[in-house]
């Protein structure tokens, strides 16, 4: 409980200390305005450092409060505000400030030249950067010299993708011969790749390599990107200078590296270079990329060549698998050289490797081509003894073959072989030979098989095994070419075919399947075919980690995919989630400055926006906006949605622009779209100001207005909806009925009865089914608004209409009758509904108990909370908490432990609720022993009580004198974690001073700091005052900073009392310093603060400044105190000067105030012993004067008025003090 400060004089009235005379009654405030001074000061012509002042006194006010009264401030000052900000929590707002402190004293300032040391610089550019002003500490970038901040600064541009301005202050590094951290080399490089900027990536690697130091996995992974990256754009020798420095401080990198290598050599086709390169590396190449080189230099330079080369890879210690000698077993077929074939399948038999179906495809047709046809069908029995049996591709080649030769007799064999291996289905009328053609892609109406029936076999080619004569009735040359054709293709694979084949037929996990087989084989996918299948994956959404795979393991062909697919492959990396997968993508498509589709910036945009990502949300909303993104109507609506849900109002009005400016035709739908939108997200009063502005031009329809008044509703904006709703009606425009019935009620509400009664009869008569819910809604209305007699009346016109009421009707009508507190009728409704066996809801039941509560009809509050507990067992727990808060609210306390007992028995265990309600219920009664109670009972179930019972139970423990029992509270409330609000540590804390306990008073706030138990929004104006009143300044002064720094502004009292106290210990600059500090505020001192700092003045012997005082008030326009007169009068009068204490008397006279008789008389004395030159015009006249205005004074009686309000203006004199 918070306590005033009567409160402690009340206990505590002998209380000793300096500041007792202290008026705590209300007191006159001055003010003050601000006048020119002759002496220089701060803010005199640098009124805008005043705001930034006052924002760094929100977080360092100790070290600023010096800063007021200076008359410039010089370099020390600024490097002191940065030594004390640089421990505290940095925002944006503050670090301006202080930058804005910082540039400000970096110019000419009071005639010198201003001069931040090294030390100002680091400590400003480490602010900037921490808060994202990046641009701001790149001004500080050739006074740094910190290797630390100039990291920063690089990772700062590169988090916010500024990748030349990273490179530029990478270069000022090293042009100093500094040396960045090593996670600034990592985030660099890694942007430089990710930008594709290959050159500038290798320069920057090479100087992370050359550091010589142990390289850590992050590292190399980085690593091995630029060397991939530099593999892609050919740059294979530097890749590989790469790699020989990298292996010097780490053992491996990985394989991607050195198969990038080895097909930059195949492209090259320099093979010399590649075996002695991983000669140079002591590294066997995978197989993948020796199968690369081996393909290449059979198709280059033939299978001698590619044998010899697969010997030296040999002598290296790479071990050939059956892909290998397939690859030579093909090629050898191709160029007839079967000899060579079959030496190489020995082999391949001798090291147990199962040959593949490719390379028995390929023996096949090359025993074909050199007619060698016996031994085709020898290659077909070894298979299927090896256990692998011919598929459709080897009888394929085995139909060729024979066709070639004109053995038709055995393609029909082999049709049946198919036929009985479920290669293919033949119907009983269909020719075996017709489908061998079909079979080899020959169309059988154009190719005919035929039997010369002349009897000179004129046309006869061949004989089949009766002697027939046939021949072939077709282009006999086309078809010969086309059977050679498929016999040289069965060779070696041709896995691009393959795979164009599969994405034709949709079948993508084959088309995958097939290239991971293709990169076994040494192939590439061709360009056409990457596009295609990458486009292809983008379209199915269950192939999108499939998408990533792909472009993995083949960086090359990535790297060089059209427009369209790459805008598809960020569109669908976005639509999946996978948003830094398509962030990569698309800055790199922005960096080259290729055409981003509207689809792709929408597709970004709103996974952005609905994780809440603003960051990256404003970047592409900025670069979009710039290269005139303009969105589809759907994407417009889905987008905005997404928008509102942000409450981006700004981004919502630019769209609504662009959509505008882009689709007039379209306004209308854009229009009511926006304010659909609007209005269903919480935004309807923005809807209704963006409908004004948009009209006339733009006519809102039927359903927007629903729209409209539907969000007003929601959001609990009653009037607006009611204006609304007035120019819809003027429109002759009706509400829908669930608009219509969510505004009568509130309509009746606001004693617009006329207008829900329209609304109602505009339901019965366009609407009639719809009749029960509109009197529904009217009688609740009724209720509402207090008027139940008409509630009662509409209630008995639909029983006439022979409507029956439903629970929902007479739930509201036992509420309206027991706000009515006529409980009579609440009865009768009651019996209605019980016979009827309607529910009572939980509202009503509040109500009914409430009311009986009130009227002291405990036992039938009893009752109701046993209907209720037949009629809704699983609410037991809520109905027992209704029923005990209101009973307690009534004063109840037995009735409620009876209630706590018969809970205990039904095992009903009460909740958080049930304990605040409990807690907060005894106290009401007084019962605070029973409060106190249930809240340790509820602190040691786990459950915590309200900051509302914990301040008034602890406020009550100090109230009875329990400080023990309160600081034990505190204690297991501190053991937990929980703030202490003002009013508990102010409970605590007075109590303690009370006691005399100040030592332990200070140590019980300054834990509360330490563990962080103080509330935002502290309060410590009373303590400060207490504290004060102790003479503990130093503890006033700690709660005044943290109120500051929690952005609470202390009261002027507050002020008042630590000036008063530091002037008692003769400590006037301090005392300046928080009186300027209250000025700055815009805080009204008390007169007897400016009276008491006026008093020191003069007892310093600052006398002249104390006049300069009375002085600048008087130029405001007001009237110093008689007390500030006498006191600067006497101070001149003890200091001998005569003439000054006599023109202040005068001046005092002039005022209206009488002069003290001993201080008048005295210089009445010693001016008339003074020599006339002492004075301006003579002490005779100077007397007369003074004596005359004495007398005047006494015969008018004239008094100063001290109610009137008095106008203090000397800051600027403060200040210079």
């Amino acid at each position: 409980m918070l306590h005033s400060l009567f409160t402690l004089r009340r206990h505590h009235r002998h209380l000793l200390s300096s500041l007792s005379f202290i008026p705590t009654t209300p007191n006159r405030n001055i003010n003050f305005h601000t006048i020119s001074q002759p002496n220089p000061s701060l803010l005199d012509n640098n009124a805008s450092l005043k705001p930034h002042l006052l924002e760094l006194s929100l977080v360092i006010p100790e070290t600023t409060r010096t800063c007021w009264r200076l008359p410039a401030l010089g370099p020390s000052h600024v490097l002191q505000l940065l030594l004390a900000f640089q421990s505290q929590r940095a925002t944006v707002e503050k670090v301006r400030s202080l930058w804005e402190i910082f540039k400000w004293g970096a110019r000419r300032n009071a005639g010198f030249d201003f001069e931040h040391p090294s030390q100002s610089h680091e400590i400003m550019a480490s602010l900037l950067l921490q808060v994202g002003l990046l641009g701001e500490a790149e001004e500080l970038l050739f006074a740094l010299e910190s290797n630390k901040i100039l990291d920063d600064l690089i990772k700062g541009y590169v988090g916010v993708r500024e990748l030349e301005k990273g490179v530029f202050v990478y270069d000022v590094m090293r042009g100093r011969g500094m040396v960045p951290s090593r996670d600034c080399y990592s985030v660099l490089i890694d942007l430089l790749v990710k930008m594709k900027r290959t050159d500038l990536a290798f320069r920057v690697a090479f100087d992370l390599v050359d550091l010589g130091v142990p390289l850590s996995g992050d590292e190399m992974r980085t690593l091995e990107k630029v060397m991939v990256l530099l593999c892609i754009d050919g740059k294979i020798q530097e890749a590989r200078n790469m790699v020989k420095k990298v292996l010097k401080l780490n053992s491996e990198v990985c394989s991607l590296v050195f198969d990038e290598i080895a097909f930059g050599y195949c492209e090259r086709k320099d093979f010399k270079d590649l075996v002695s390169f991983f000669v140079e590396v002591k590294c066997v190449p995978s197989v993948k990329a020796a199968n690369r080189v081996m393909d290449s230099l059979c198709r280059s330079y033939g299978v001698e060549r590619a044998a010899l080369f697969l010997q030296e890879l040999e002598s290296l210690g790479f071990s050939p698998n059956q892909v290998t000698y397939g690859i030579l077993i093909g090629w050898s077929c191709r160029k007839r050289e079967m000899k060579n074939a079959l030496n190489c399948l020995s082999v391949m038999l001798s090291k147990s490797f199962v040959p593949h179906v490719y390379t028995y495809n390929a023996l096949i047709s090359g025993l074909f081509k050199v007619g060698m046809l016996d031994h085709a069908r020898d290659i077909v029995d070894e298979m299927i003894e090896r256990g692998t049996p011919p598929d459709i591709s080897t009888f394929r080649v085995l139909i060729a073959g024979y066709c070639k030769s004109r053995e038709f007799d055995k393609v029909k064999i082999l049709i049946h072989e198919m036929e009985d291996r479920g290669l293919i289905k033949l119907s009983s009328m269909e020719n075996p030979i017709s489908k061998a053609f079909l079979i080899l892609g020959l169309d059988p109406l154009n190719v005919k098989l035929k039997r010369d029936n002349d009897g000179r076999l004129s046309k006869s080619e061949f004989f089949d095994n009766v002697g027939n004569g046939l021949y072939l009735d077709t282009d006999v040359d086309e078809y010969d070419k086309h059977i050679t054709l498929d016999l040289e293709e069965s060779m070696l694979p041709n896995f691009n075919s393959f795979v164009r084949k599969e994405c034709s037929n949709g079948n993508l996990k084959n088309a995958l399947t097939l290239v991971e087989e293709m990169l076994c084989w040494g192939q590439e996918l061709l360009l056409p075919e990457f596009s295609k299948l990458v486009r292809q994956l983008c379209s199915s959404r269950s192939q999108i980690k499939s998408v990533t795979k792909l472009l993995e393991k083949m960086p090359k062909s990535a790297n060089k995919l059209d427009l369209e697919t790459l805008n598809l492959v960020v569109q669908a990396y976005s639509k999946k989630g996978l948003l830094s997968k398509a962030k990569i993508i698309l800055d790199e498509m922005l960096q080259n400055k290729f055409h981003v589709k509207n689809e792709t910036y929408t597709a970004i945009l709103m996974p952005l926006c609905k994780k809440g990502n603003m960051k990256d949300f404003n970047y592409y909303w900025d670069v979009a906006g710039r290269n005139k993104w303009l969105p589809g109507l759907e994407d417009f609506k889905s987008l905005l949605v997404h928008i509102c849900h942000q409450k981006m109002l700004k981004e919502a009005s630019q769209i609504l622009e662009i959509m505008l400016l882009s689709y007039p035709y379209l306004k209308s739908d854009i229009c009511h779209i926006f304010l659909e939108v609007l209005s269903s997200r919480g935004l309807a009063d923005t809807a209704l100001v963006v409908l004004k502005q948009l009209q006339p031009c733009f006519i809102l329809d039927h359903a927007g207005y629903n729209n409209l008044i539907r969000g007003l509703c929601n959001e609990g904006k009653f009037s607006l909806a009611f204006t609304v709703l007035d120019d819809m009606l003027d429109r002759y425009l009706a509400p829908c009925l669930d608009v219509s019935v969510l505004l009568i009620p509130q309509l009746c509400k606001a004693h617009r009865y006329d207008k829900a009664i329209a609304l109602n009869n505009i339901i019965l008569k366009e609407q009639p089914s719809f009749s029960y819910a509109a009197d529904c809604a009217l009688i609740c209305g009724f209720c509402n608004m207090g008027s139940i007699g008409k509630a009662d009346t509409m209630f008995r016109e639909m029983l006439s209409k022979g409507l029956s009421p439903d629970d929902e009707l007479c739930n509201m009508l036992i509420q309206g009758h027991c706000q009515a507190n006529d409980l009579r009728k609440v009865g009768e409704l009651l019996c209605v509904a019980i016979r009827n066996g309607w529910e009572l809801s939980l509202r009503s039941y509040r109500n009914l108990v409430r009311s009986v509560c009130r009227k002291g009809r405990v036992q039938l509050a009893l009752s109701l909370k046993n209907l209720m507990l037949a009629q809704c067992p699983r609410d037991g727990l809520i109905i027992y908490n209704i029923l005990t808060f209101h009973l307690l609210s009534a004063g109840n306390s037995l009735v409620v432990s009876k209630i706590l007992t018969e809970m205990e028995e039904k095992k009903v265990v009460l909740d958080e609720v049930g304990h605040n309600f409990l807690v907060y219920g005894f106290l009401q009664c007084k019962d605070l022993s029973s409060s106190l109670y249930y809240l340790t009972s509820m602190i040691s179930k786990g459950l915590k009580p309200s900051n509302r019972n914990s301040r008034k139970v602890i406020g009550s423990l100090c109230d009875v004198g329990d400080l023990q029992k309160a600081l034990e509270l505190s204690q297991e409330m501190r053991s937990r974690g929980w703030i202490h609000d003002s009013a508990i540590q102010t409970s605590i804390v007075e109590s303690l001073l009370l006691c005399g306990k100040v030592q332990e008073a200070e140590t019980f706030l300054d834990r509360m700091g330490e563990e962080s138990l103080t509330p935002d929004n502290i309060n410590y104006d009373y303590l400060i005052k207490c504290f004060c009143q102790h003479g503990r300044l130093n503890k006033a002064v700690h709660l005044m900073n943290t109120m500051l720094k929690k952005h609470n502004i202390p009261t002027s009292t507050s002020y008042d009392f630590l000036i008063h106290g530091f002037c008692a210990q003769n400590k006037l600059d301090i005392a300046l310093n928080f009186f300027s500090e209250m000025l700055n505020w815009n805080l009204k001192p008390r007169i007897d603060t400016v009276e008491m700092l006026v008093h020191r003045f003069c007892q310093d012997g600052k006398t002249e400044l104390a006049e300069q005082f009375l002085v600048n008030m008087s130029h405001g326009g007001e009237t110093p105190t008689r007390k500030m007169y006498c006191t600067v009068i006497k101070s001149y009068h003890m200091e001998k000067n005569l003439r000054k204490a006599s023109e202040l008397m005068q001046a005092m006279q002039e005022r209206g105030y009488q002069p003290d008789f001993e201080i008048h008389w005295s210089l009445i004395s010693n001016l008339n012993s003074a020599k006339p030159k002492d004075t301006d015009q003579g002490s005779k006249g100077f007397l007369s004067r003074l004596l005359s205005k004495s007398v005047r004074n006494v015969q008018t009686d004239i008094k100063p008025n001290p109610s009137s309000h008095m106008l203090f203006c000397s800051i600027d004199l403060v200040r210079y003090i």
